[in-house]
């Protein structure tokens, strides 16, 4: 196989998975691990990958989108994982919850907007603009908006008095969104800002639920803001690579694909 076809099948097998391993590609190519490491140094010069241990992630993944373009991607896994998120919350009758910024997270709003909770009414804790308004018509709900400088790339609330907010208070279950899961680095995102308010609102929260779709795996942004062991519930489209799920599994994290 010349070096040419090897980097269109390295490009397809990132634009697929968003990572791609050293082992798995001399396997599958056939080649030496050598001459895999000198395919991803050359598409890593001409721009098209990142380096990463291992391995190689997609470019892209440095790179943080407008709320609008990630609100377009992976849209059918984003509705799955919100129905699953949502019959999470039916069983677990919370009377508190947190829900973090995103697209995933957007999507399960969109579903807890037409929620009726069987114990009354539930406290929704957010520093999410879209999801203040999203849900802030339903009776069945009491909305606590969190304060802070409002960024907008991801129309969340950051800064302090966001961090204050969430310290002060205790939910049941937090849903949390990320730009990046992997096994040695945990759950990440671009801005220092947001990741502190995540980190925040993650200690809110008795039980902590990941709504992370398949795209995200094995993806590495720029700020750590949980580890795996910080989990309880990682909801996704599909099941993790076998290094991911060793570590979630290790780390005791109940993973649920829809």
């Amino acid at each position: 196989m010349y070096a040419t076809e090897r980097h269109a099948r390295i490009i397809e097998e990132l634009d697929s998975s968003g990572r791609v391993s050293v082992t798995v590609l001399s396997r599958d190519l056939d080649v030496t691990a050598e001459t895999i490491r000198r395919d991803l140094d050359a598409l890593e010069a001409a721009g098209a990958l990142r380096r990463v241990h291992g391995g190689a992630v997609r470019r892209s993944s440095l790179v943080e989108l407008n709320l609008g373009e990630r609100e377009r991607r992976n849209t059918p896994a984003k509705r799955a994982i919100a129905q699953a998120a949502l019959e999470l919350l039916r069983l677990a009758a919370p009377a508190a919850i947190a829900v973090d910024a995103g697209t995933t997270t957007r999507a399960f709003a969109d579903l807890l907007a037409e929620h009726t909770p069987a114990e009354g009414l539930l406290d929704v804790v957010t520093h999410a603009v879209p999801i203040v308004l999203r849900l802030q018509d339903n009776r069945a709900l009491t909305v606590h908006a969190v304060g802070g400088v409002v960024r907008p790339e991801t129309s969340a609330a950051v800064g302090l008095p966001a961090i204050d907010a969430l310290a002060r208070v205790r939910c049941d279950l937090a849903f949390i969104g990320a730009n990046g899961l992997s096994a040695g680095f945990g759950l990440s995102t671009p801005d220092e800002r947001e990741a502190a308010v995540k980190t925040a609102m993650v200690r809110s929260a008795r039980r902590t639920v990941a709504l992370v779709d398949s795209s995200k795996h094995g993806e590495e942004s720029f700020v750590r803001f949980a580890e795996l062991a910080d989990l309880d519930v990682l909801i996704t489209d599909r099941a993790p690579d076998p290094d991911l799920a060793a570590a979630l599994d290790a780390a005791e994290v109940e993973v649920v694909i829809p």
